[in-house]
């Protein structure tokens, strides 16, 4: 740990001060320094591409990076701290294989298995730890049949500089219940307090200067085994390098002397630590995220560019794959949506609910983006009307916390409003003539009406969990499950099915909902008719008048004036005679 170390560092500069005393002068020693750059992600969940709306880098900028910080310090090692493998469509398809693939070229040093790495199974997480040529480490995931492990508890650095680091891999054991459950059958995640003990110890009798648990546990207080927890029980950690509760540590936490730093989510950040050392223990250092407003500007890693091209062509006849049909059209209008139930919302909250045993689904109209027209329904049609990465949620929401969102959701009706509630396993009815607040006249959950004190499980999307779409009676509930994308529910919910038919069934009913008189057509005034200019202006003839006096005060000569005037003679001109003057 970082004070043990100075104060062996403080003792040898006082030995070494003593020894000099002794020594013959002109004889010294300069203490050796040395440097170590950490650069870190986590909860990348799919985002190897760059999403601008997202805010989320992508890797092809993250490589250009860290080549630029490699080449500045080249004793640097890139950690990744899980859950990367599942989370968009582009890496989805293939289950995970085309990040891997991307990572290779990536050059991180070592990976720990996110909760959401054991989404495709257990098994394909082998699979795609065999494909991928950096180590992804865990010391505690084994089989509870002979409690053999798949997995390497660690791996040792030698840096250039000489510094021998160790980093080994702690999992969370919410993967049993964060993870679909048969995902991990079979499997166990030990005692992590007591795994990092083991380690360290081995670490250390191997004479390791630097250890770092690359763990996947986070810093959240509904969890158990967290990072916090190992700051605290274990001795020896030098730093851990931490995901799943998606925490921005922008200096990084010193916890109990180990540095405990965490980047946010999806690439919104890249970590970076960097540390000094003299004569190999560690004296100083520096812990920063750089967010994506300052790194978007970064030229795009041409290699990394290439690949995500190859997996969207790769994905091309995967998206046109056939996974159901329907006789109706599924309606996902932006206007329909976000102002009442519609049959497509009643189907992506049914499969919700089935997807994840809970009580109630409920998710906000914003979320559909298009209809599905009848016929068959292809994988594309889906992340059509479903685009965004959201992932299930299921969290405990008291009935009151419940009658609490439905009235935030139907706060703005008439008005199309993304938050709009869709829902399932529930009823309610509002009156849109109420107030704001007072709104919902009947809820029903299942056949009953809301008991305000009950808890029921509610499945919602990640977005809404955390406090999104104003959402904030959800916001900060530990979840007590967790699922995949809505769009890859509903193509296997679909797929299960064959045929989907659903209906608009009396979910959600308005009552005294206002008449919205459209304001009426103006009638357009017609553009009146030009008048078109005169062929000659008229000049009143006044006492003293001739007609060259008259042509020279409109630089007309008089000739013209009599010959246009038809004047039999020219100097014959009256008072109040009109005289033409041509134009």
């Amino acid at each position: 740990m970082l004070r043990n170390k100075r104060i062996v560092s403080w003792v040898l500069s006082l030995v070494l001060v003593l020894g000099l005393m002794v020594m013959p002068s002109g004889v010294a020693f300069a203490a050796e320094n040395q440097t170590l750059t950490i650069v870190h992600v986590n909860d990348v969940h799919g985002r190897l591409a760059e999403d601008d709306y997202e805010g989320a880098l992508g890797y092809a900028k993250l490589k250009t990076k860290v080549d630029e910080l490699k080449a500045e310090d080249p004793n640097l090692l890139f950690l990744n701290a899980g859950d990367v493998f599942h989370g968009t469509t582009l890496i989805n398809v293939t289950r995970g294989e085309t990040m891997v693939e991307a990572m290779n070229l990536m050059g991180f040093d070592a990976m720990v298995p996110g909760n959401h790495d054991f989404n495709y199974g257990y098994d394909r997480l082998i699979e795609l730890k065999e494909m991928a040529e950096f180590p992804i480490i865990a010391a505690n995931v084994v089989k509870e049949v002979d409690q053999s492990t798949d997995f390497d508890p660690y791996v040792i650095y030698t840096m250039d500089n000489g510094l021998k680091v160790g980093i080994f891999g702690l999992a969370t054991d919410e993967t049993k219940y964060k993870s679909h459950p048969d995902n991990t059958i079979g499997i166990e995640f030990t005692d992590v307090v007591e795994v990092s003990k083991e380690i360290v110890k081995e670490l250390q009798d191997m004479d390791v200067d630097f250890i770092i648990a690359l763990s996947h546990l986070g810093i959240d207080a509904s969890s158990v085994n967290t990072a916090t927890l190992i700051a605290n029980e274990v001795e020896g950690i030098d730093m851990i390098v931490d995901g799943h509760s998606h925490d921005e540590l922008t200096e990084g936490l010193m916890i109990n002397d180990v540095l405990v730093v965490q980047a946010g989510s999806y690439t919104k950040n890249i970590g970076i630590v960097n540390l000094e050392f003299e004569d190999k223990a560690w004296t100083n250092y520096e812990a920063k995220l750089i967010p994506y407003e300052e790194a978007k500007d970064l030229a795009a890693d041409q290699e990394i560019l290439d690949i995500i091209e190859e997996i969207e062509l790769i994905n091309e006849p995967i998206v046109s794959v056939v996974v159901g049909n329907t006789p109706v059209e599924l309606d996902g209008l932006r206007e329909n949506v976000r102002t009442g139930e519609t049959n497509l919302g009643n189907l992506i909250t049914d499969a919700m609910r089935e997807s994840t045993g809970a009580d109630v689904a409920f998710t906000n109209g914003g979320g559909i983006r298009a209809s599905i027209a009848a016929g068959d329904i292809k994988v594309n049609d889906i992340l059509t009307a479903f685009p965004f990465t959201n992932t299930l949620a299921v969290i405990e929401v008291t009935g009151a916390e419940l009658m609490e969102a439905v009235e935030h959701g139907v706060k703005d009706f008439p008005a199309a409003a993304g938050q709009f509630p869709h829902v399932s396993g529930m009823k309610y009815v509002f009156d849109a003539s109420m107030p704001v607040g007072e709104r919902v006249t009947s809820l029903m959950i299942g056949e009953e009406p809301v008991d305000l004190n009950m808890t029921y499980k509610l499945v919602t999307n990640d977005f809404m969990a955390a406090g999104g779409d104003g959402y904030t009676m959800f916001e900060g509930k530990p979840f007590v499950g967790e699922g995949g994308l809505l769009s890859d529910i509903l193509i296997e919910y679909v797929e299960e099915a064959g045929t989907v038919n659903p209906m608009v069934e009396g979910r959600i009913v308005a009552t005294n909902v206002p008449v919205i008189v459209p304001e009426p057509t103006p009638v357009p005034t017609p553009e009146p008719t030009p008048v078109p200019s005169p062929e000659y202006k008229e000049y009143v003839v006044k006492s003293g008048d001739w007609l060259s006096k008259i042509g020279s005060m409109y630089n007309v000569e008089w000739r013209v004036l009599a010959e246009y005037n038809s004047l039999k003679n020219p100097n014959l001109i009256f008072p109040n005679q009109i005289i033409k003057i041509p134009q």
